[in-house]
């Protein structure tokens, strides 16, 4: 069940920013309050925190948080969904057309995310569907920066998205697109693959990256990994899977135009 415990009226954003979140209650303040500023000229905006369950106290944080900030939004898992879910629960509760995201940590810098709104709302053919940024000079542990990229290698081999680093939290996409996807849990890590699949135009944005200065990772390299080689298997089924077929109306009775379903011309993966 979904709590929802601040949903202002608000004005309609053009933006979204959504923000999963797990016991960070000692980074998420902060960080809300840099969105804010960073953002300060993408007005009319929206910041959405999405708690997943956290034990500690960041939902009456947050609580404090939104009585001055009337745009921001706060919601919250009434049981541990995980990034995936909290990210979808995000995207759902959203009103602008075009979500940013990016991780409850503090590592992903407010400062990129007009990097990743800017080729969307410049997007006049609308055929972009995810802006993802791709950290340089990440400031995690080494085993934790080793262990990304044996995953991300092994990735891009067999679903040959283009994409050097799936695993960072910033990225900017349209809602109508993300929501159209199907969803499974830790389908966060697979988004470049997943807008390919429907025809989307992915772009890729250099990102910086900052360590992180308080609280500690919800997820050990170890359940990545296992997670992760059932989840390649799926996400590359169901791109061998997708459907290929255009359709065009040939005649009706009403006012429909042309049905221009997106070209398909992801690659095949390498299974």
């Amino acid at each position: 069940m979904l709590q929802n415990l601040i949903f202002p009226e608000r004005a309609a954003p053009r933006l979204s920013v959504v923000i999963p979140a797990r016991n960070e209650a000692e980074n998420i303040v902060a960080l809300v309050e840099a969105i804010d500023a960073a953002l300060v000229l993408e007005s009319p905006f929206e910041i959405i925190v999405v708690d997943d369950a956290s034990t500690d106290d960041s939902l009456a944080r947050l609580s404090a948080l939104a009585a001055r900030l009337p745009h921001l939004v706060v919601l919250s898992h009434d049981m541990r969904g995980g990034q995936s879910a909290a990210v979808h629960t995000g995207v759902q509760a959203a009103r602008g057309p075009i979500v940013l995201t990016l991780d409850g940590d503090g590592q992903n810098p407010p400062g990129e995310l007009p990097k990743l709104a800017a080729p969307l709302l410049a997007d006049r053919d609308g055929t972009i569907g995810l802006v993802a940024g791709q950290r340089v000079g990440r400031k995690d542990t080494l085993s934790k920066r080793l262990a990304s990229r044996f995953a991300n290698g092994i990735r891009a081999r067999v679903l040959a998205d283009g994409t050097r680093d799936t695993g960072c939290g910033l990225k900017g996409f349209r809602r109508d697109a993300f929501l159209a996807l199907p969803y499974f849990d830790h389908m966060h890590r697979y988004l470049p693959a997943l807008f390919s699949r429907d025809g989307w135009r992915v772009v890729h944005v250099d990102v910086t990256h900052r360590p992180r200065v308080a609280g500690r990772s919800n997820y050990s390299n170890l359940q990545r990994g296992l997670v992760g080689i059932v989840d390649l298997a799926a996400v590359a089924w169901l791109i061998r899977r997708r459907k290929k077929a255009r359709g065009a109306v040939i005649a009706s009775t009403g006012t429909a135009s042309q049905v221009q379903p997106r070209a398909i011309n992801s690659p095949e993966p390498a299974l």
